[in-house]
């Protein structure tokens, strides 16, 4: 090969090398140089609320099952699921043909009973009678015999006769005694009978709405055995699951939203009423019952919904996202827009919101905050170029 062929050669190879610096230098410097793709949020001041979340099923604050306090059999249901029901409203009924029949027969026994009475009395008006004959006699018998014109054998026979009827008297009135005792018994029995009678008609408890019919007519029922259940619609709460975390900030009366899970585009009003007092040991958890204001159009006890309870509330203050916000080495910090340029400012966070967060230091009313947009992983660093589409 000549000299000049091999001089041609490395001034191609030179030019090939100066050329992929030259391509490599640009990548670098555009790569480094290029503004990052960001998205923006300008800081204004607003309204912060911090919530409490929790997670739990509808209840009915009063419920009851109903069931039957004698043994029987069922002859009517007279309402059924979904019914609304009044307060001492019938709602079952049972077989009373036997019953009817002990309560007729207590009530001739309480009749027979008066009527004893009214003849024992009789007789002791008669002994009281008798008696007070028997008084007079002796009483004459007695002048007599002190006027010596009566013997003795006359004031023996006056003496007689007049014990003989205190007697008769005593003994009417041991009859009267046992006749009333006989009455009250012949009355206790019958009220006993009249009011298991009374309970053959099954009443509401309270006015509320039944969930749930578990017997039929046909059906022998006792006691303790299920025939209805009913609920009270006056106060129906979410029994929700909260992180015992929350339990310092948590009070009776706080306002709540509830989020069924059926209309989770809803937000329904609702209330603290209660707070429970046993953690469970496992999940760190424990209940707080908040009570629902409004429900939805079709409702079910059991269904689960969200519960955001509002634990504080400012007004007026300045709000970031909470994306927006960065944290390095413990300290809070934002990136905002300065001509085209990500500038880092640390800031002193305040109240925690639902995703958003106070901002008490380190920013100004109208900065434009920014975090890149586009896939995760992109970081913005001090004076990087960006670009707000």
């Amino acid at each position: 090969m000549s000299e000049s062929a091999r001089s041609s050669r490395r001034i191609q190879s030179i030019a090939t090398y100066a050329l992929l610096i030259a391509v490599a230098g640009a990548a670098i410097w555009w790569i480094r140089a290029r503004p990052v793709l960001v998205v923006a949020e300008q800081i204004e001041k607003g309204t912060i609320v911090a919530e409490v979340m929790g997670t739990g099923t509808l209840e009915a604050r009063v419920e009851a099952t109903v069931s039957p306090k004698i043994q029987g059999r069922l002859m009517e249901v007279l309402v059924d699921q979904n019914d609304g029901v009044a307060a001492e409203q019938p709602i079952a009924v049972l077989d009373d043909a036997e019953l009817k029949e002990q309560v007729a027969v207590a009530q001739a026994t309480l009749d027979a009973t008066i009527a004893t009475i009214d003849r024992v009395r009789a007789e002791e008006n008669r002994a009281q009678a008798v008696l007070n004959q028997a008084q007079l006699y002796h009483a004459r018998a007695l002048d007599l015999m002190k006027a010596n014109v009566a013997a003795q054998a006359d004031l023996d026979k006056a003496i007689e006769l007049m014990q003989v009827a205190e007697a008769d008297l005593q003994r009417a009135q041991a009859a009267i005694v046992e006749a009333e005792r006989q009455r009250l018994t012949a009355q206790a029995s019958l009220k006993y009978q009249q009011a298991r009678l009374a309970d053959t008609r099954i009443m509401s408890p309270f006015a509320g709405l039944v969930v749930r019919r578990d017997r039929d007519p046909g059906d022998v029922v006792v006691p303790g055995a299920s025939i209805l259940h009913l609920i009270s619609t006056n106060e129906l709460w979410i029994s929700a699951w909260v992180d015992e975390t929350a339990m310092a900030a948590l009070a009776p009366g706080q306002s709540a939203r509830v989020v069924f899970r059926s209309e989770p585009a809803r937000d329904f009003a609702g209330k603290v009423a209660r707070l429970g007092r046993q953690t469970d040991r496992e999940t760190r958890e424990f209940i707080v019952n908040v009570l629902v204001e409004e429900l939805p159009a079709n409702w079910a006890v059991g269904q689960r919904a969200e519960v955001y309870i509002e634990t504080d509330r400012k007004n007026s203050v300045l709000t970031v996202e909470e994306g927006f916000v960065v944290w390095r080495d413990g300290e809070a910090g934002v990136f905002v827009n300065d001509a085209g340029k990500a500038r880092w400012r640390v800031i002193t966070p305040g109240l925690r919101g639902n995703d958003v967060i106070e901002v008490t230091d380190g920013l100004q009313e109208g900065d434009s905050a920014v975090k890149p947009a586009g896939a995760p992983g992109i970081s913005l660093k001090d004076g990087k170029h960006i670009r707000v589409p």
